[in-house]
C-alpha cells in the first residue's frame, strides 16, 4: 500500500507539470496568433508602411512567442534556459547543417523585405511561376495564380532566381501586331488603328500611339502597334483592341489574311 502511494507521489509532480505544460502551450499558441494578428493589422493600417512588412513582422512575432513558449515548457520539466542555450551553442554546427535550407529561407526573407523586389498584391513571375503575391512571411512567399491556385514558394528559391515584376511600374507598353493583305492600303490601315487607339481613354497620349509597318511576311503586311496605358488596364485594353481593330478593319474594307497552303501534284 505504501509502495503504491510512493509511486503516486513520484508521478504526481510530473503529471502536474504535464498539465501545466499543456496549458502553457495553449496559451502561447493563442498569444502567438493574437499578437501576430495585432501587429499585422497595426502595420497594414499605417498609410506609410508597406503591407509586405506587416506580414513579415507578424510572422517574426509569432515564431518568437512560440519560441518563448517552448522555453517556458522546458523549464517546467527542469530544463533551464541557460542549459538550453549551452546545448544549442554546443550543437550549432550540427543544427546549422541540418537546417541550412530553413536558415537560407529566413535570410532570403530578410533580404526580400529589405530590397522589396515585389510587394503584396503585385503580379510577378518568379523562376517561371506566375501569380499575384498574397503573403510574404519569414519562410515562404505565397502566390495566387489567375485561376486561383495557391503556390507556396520558399524564400530562398524566390531570392535566388530571375524575377519579373509586372506591377513594379505604374504604366506598361502594350505591343500588338495586325496583318493586312498585300493589296490593301497600308496608310489607310494605319490610320484606322490610330483612330481606334485615340478613341480609347485608357491609352496615354504621351507617349502617343505608335503604328508602323514592321514586317513583310509571306502572306501579310504586318503592322506593329505600341500603346502605353496604366498597368491595371493592360489586359482589358489588349482584349478590347484586338476586337475593336478587327471590327474597324471589316468596316473599312481592310482584310486580315490567313496562311494559304498550295497543293502541287506531279502528273505522270
Amino acid at each position: 500500500m505504501e509502495s503504491a502511494m510512493d509511486q503516486v507521489s513520484v508521478y504526481t509532480p510530473l503529471l502536474i507539470n504535464a498539465v501545466k505544460a499543456v496549458i502553457v502551450l495553449l496559451i502561447g499558441w493563442f498569444l502567438a496568433g493574437l499578437l501576430s494578428a495585432l501587429v499585422k493589422k497595426r502595420i497594414v493600417s499605417h498609410p506609410r508602411i508597406d503591407d509586405t512588412i506587416g506580414g513579415f513582422a507578424a510572422s517574426i512575432v509569432r515564431w518568437l512567442v512560440l519560441l518563448v513558449t517552448l522555453i517556458a515548457v522546458l523549464q517546467l520539466f527542469g530544463i533551464q534556459a541557460t542549459s538550453l542555450v549551452a546545448v544549442l551553442g554546443a550543437g550549432t554546427l550540427a543544427i546549422g547543417l541540418a537546417l541550412q535550407g530553413t536558415l537560407s529561407d529566413i535570410a532570403a526573407g530578410v533580404m526580400l523585405i529589405i530590397f522589396r523586389p515585389y510587394r503584396i498584391g503585385q503580379f510577378v513571375d518568379i523562376g517561371g511561376t506566375s501569380g499575384t503575391v498574397k503573403d510574404l512571411n519569414i519562410f515562404v512567399t505565397e502566390l495566387v495564380t489567375p485561376d486561383n491556385v495557391q503556390i507556396i514558394m520558399p524564400n530562398g528559391q524566390a531570392w535566388g532566381t530571375v524575377l519579373t515584376n509586372y506591377s513594379a511600374h505604374p504604366t506598361r507598353r502594350l505591343d500588338l501586331t495586325f496583318g493586312i493583305d498585300y493589296g490593301d492600303d497600308a496608310n489607310k490601315a494605319i490610320q484606322i488603328v490610330l483612330d481606334v487607339a485615340n478613341a480609347d481613354a485608357r491609352i496615354h497620349k504621351d507617349p502617343e500611339p505608335w503604328v508602323r509597318v514592321t514586317n513583310l511576311g509571306d502572306s501579310s503586311v504586318d503592322l506593329g502597334v505600341r500603346l502605353w496605358c496604366d498597368s491595371g488596364d493592360y489586359w482589358e485594353l489588349k482584349f478590347h483592341m484586338l476586337k475593336a481593330v478587327k471590327e474597324a478593319f471589316d468596316a473599312g474594307g481592310i482584310s486580315i489574311p490567313y496562311p494559304h497552303s498550295v497543293e502541287i501534284r506531279k502528273a505522270g
